[in-house]
């Protein structure tokens, strides 16, 4: 087995998606579960069908392409580019959207394909990512509603991915009453109202999600077995379905502190040391092109990581007690980031077990 590598392991995907699943299903929610995290791996994401979502989501539509045999509904969450509104009606059932000229050429591509793609027009309630503004909700609608090839079939809002805001239940409340208020208007049933993606899971814990929200985006939870507001594992849920490891190339007794004139790191940064005298390090076959540093952490609670460059991890293992030695094989835990960027470098090999 080449290092560094990620393993996957299947039956705990399943168990957190089979959970989360049961647990929505008793508020009455349905989950989309996204798939973005492992890059649209269809055996990863036939778990989550099997666990029970109601749809697989992504954020790519090359992701999207490698799920096309997986029987059930595909959604797009990042408004699609004009560029590629035809590979969307040909791949996607139901995308994200807030812009009417994407809109307009959606409905057209769909009318020339004699299909129905179906919208779900954002709402910016305060995250300020992606969303109508409460000003352009009902111009926006009435013009949807005149497109054919499309149908509007949900609301929905986004939390915490750019703005950090934590979804309370007045703030699902309001969009609640959006969608009965368009409902009234125009005297439609809008079957979708997605409250957010995994920081929404709070509410339903702590008995304020609002009867109404029917829909939510699900990735992280399923994969880390977290959720996203107090960043602790769900009571029930596996944190460890995927395992970072990488082999231990050099180990040697150096000072704490570099020697000689500094300037900037490979990065760009103005690295700080602090002076701790001679240590024991090792160096790991890990780099900053293969994960996130930021977002990984050692298995052993002793040993410290100091730093990284693109391609050698280095470590502090001064205070384990467990020997290593050259060729050994150091395992890491990893956040969300972490996760992301190892399942989207080619270098790191990923192993999926069941």
């Amino acid at each position: 087995m080449a290092y560094p590598k990620l393993e996957i392991n299947l039956s705990k995907i399943y168990h957190n998606g089979k959970l989360l699943v049961e647990m929505c299903e008793k508020k009455g929610i349905e989950i989309a579960g996204v798939t973005k995290v492992f890059r649209g791996n269809p055996e990863i994401a036939k778990v989550l069908v099997d666990a029970g979502v109601s749809m697989l989501a992504d954020s790519r539509i090359e992701n999207i392409k490698k799920l096309k045999d997986i029987e059930i509904q595909k959604m797009l969450i990042r408004i699609p580019m004009l560029s590629e509104v035809e590979e969307l009606v040909e791949y996607v059932d139901i995308s994200i959207n807030s812009e009417l000229e994407v809109m307009d050429k959606i409905s057209k591509e769909a009318l020339r394909r004699n299909k129905v793609h179906q919208i779900m027009l954002m709402i910016d309630l305060g995250d300020l990512r992606e969303g109508l503004w409460e000003d352009e909700i009902d111009s926006t609608v009435e013009q949807v509603l005149m497109m054919r090839g499309i149908q509007l079939a949900g609301l929905g809002a986004n939390f915490g991915c750019y703005g950090g805001i934590v979804p309370e239940r007045h703030t699902l409340e309001k969009l609640i009453n959006i969608k009965q208020g368009i409902e009234k208007k125009y005297n439609i049933s809008i079957p979708y109202l997605s409250g957010g993606n995994s920081n929404s899971l709070h509410l339903i814990w702590e008995e304020q999600m609002p009867e109404g929200i029917n829909h939510l985006r699900i990735g992280y939870p399923f994969v880390l077995g977290k959720e996203d507001v107090y960043d602790q594992v769900i009571e029930g849920l596996y944190g460890d379905a995927f395992r970072l490891y990488g082999e231990i190339v050099e180990i040697k007794n150096k000072p704490s502190v570099p020697i000689g004139k500094r300037g900037i790191d490979a990065f760009g940064n103005m690295p700080e040391f602090i002076d701790r005298g001679i240590r024991k390090k090792a160096i790991v076959a890990l780099g900053r092109q293969d994960v996130r540093l930021e977002g990984i952490m050692p298995k052993d609670d002793n040993v410290t990581i100091l730093g990284a460059s693109s391609d050698h991890l280095i470590l502090d293992i001064t205070d384990t007690e467990t020997i290593y030695g050259l060729g050994d094989i150091m395992e890491f835990t990893v956040n969300y980031g972490a996760l992301l960027a190892a399942m989207t470098s080619d270098y790191v090999e990923k192993e999926i077990i069941k």
